[in-house]
């Protein structure tokens, strides 16, 4: 069975001196399995495709790990990106059946972003983007980000929406209080995360962000970021009130898919594939930061037919990115 992964983490060496510097900081002061960790997400070649082989995973959609250039002025988030997908692009001519590209996009200026998206997909046939959380503060239902979307409608690619930590204010408004530690992964991935990209999605629906582009694809990780839980209860908002043209719980049906990315929790899954319907979901192990062991261990014993764990695997993941 062939397996197709779309959360999946690298970092360049000058992001790692920039935006990422804390994660390299982090790993020099820990040592150990946070080197380890450090290594991995620096790997492009032949130690990553081991592991892979190991885990029984064929290819990886690759995108650059969080805070990805989300919180950086324009310029300086064009220069990045632009690095960041070259690099990604030399990984990806290297290993071309193993590897597939999201690109990373100077989302502080829309028509930058635009035209990276454009070359990116023209230039090096990567099969979409990456925009990590909110942009200093501002969330993508604002209309100055659209072009964006328009373009990736046109391109017919997808945008994956990655978890970011949420803005200050909110940490130590909801997350604050407490040690250093427990704010940390409190506002992160022990919960802020999920929350926060739950509200990004929910922001961009009744923005009214698919009704104008209706043909928009928008991937989320982590079995739904909290959504499937709460969908049927959003529709309490009812678009006479909202002014969008559906139930927000058809917007989540129909113009977000979901990929599993680290959340090997069989509950979870059961939940978001009575709400969603099985042609949304999509199989991942969020490397580095997850076991690809795990995860794969995990769509093997999933309570699905033969014919769904296929569609799961890989051919939802084929049919979006056009693989």
């Amino acid at each position: 069975m062939r397996t197709i992964t779309l959360e999946e983490h690298f970092a360049s060496p000058a992001f790692l001196d920039g935006p990422g510097r804390k994660l390299k900081e982090r790993a020099a002061k820990i040592g150990g399995p946070a080197a380890r960790f450090l290594e991995q997400l620096s790997d492009l070649g032949d130690n990553r495709i081991a592991e892979m082989d190991a885990a029984g995973v064929d290819m990886q959609i690759l995108s650059l790990t969080s805070p990805g250039v989300e919180q950086l002025e324009a310029a300086e988030a064009a220069s990045f990106a632009r690095e960041t997908n070259d690099f990604l692009a030399e990984a990806i001519r290297s290993h071309p059946t193993r590897f597939g590209g999201f690109a990373a996009l100077p989302t502080a200026d829309p028509d930058a972003a635009v035209a990276e998206l454009e070359r990116t997909i023209h230039d090096y046939g990567f099969k979409g983007a990456v925009i990590n959380g909110h942009i200093q503060g501002r969330y993508l239902d604002d209309k100055f980000f659209w072009p964006i979307f328009e373009r990736a409608e046109a391109l017919s690619v997808p945008i994956y929406l990655h978890p970011s930590p949420p803005p200050q204010p909110v940490i130590e408004a909801s997350y604050g209080g407490f040690s250093p530690i427990v704010t940390e992964l409190f506002a992160g991935p022990g919960w802020g995360w999920h929350i926060e990209t739950a509200i990004h999605v929910i922001r961009i629906i009744l923005g009214g962000t698919f009704d104008r582009y209706p043909g928009l694809q928008i991937v989320i990780g982590h079995m739904g970021e909290t959504l499937p839980f709460m969908l049927q209860r959003l529709d309490m908002m009812p678009a006479a009130m909202t002014k969008i043209s559906r139930p927000i719980s058809s917007y989540l049906r129909e113009n977000i898919h979901y990929t599993f990315s680290g959340f090997n929790y069989t509950p979870t899954f059961l939940d978001l594939l009575l709400e969603v319907g099985v042609d949304r979901i999509m199989f991942s192990a969020d490397h580095p930061y997850a076991s690809m062991v795990q995860a794969r261990a995990f769509l093997d014993r999933l309570p699905v037919s033969p014919a769904d764990r296929e569609r799961i695997a890989h051919g939802n993941a084929e049919r979006l990115l056009k693989l």
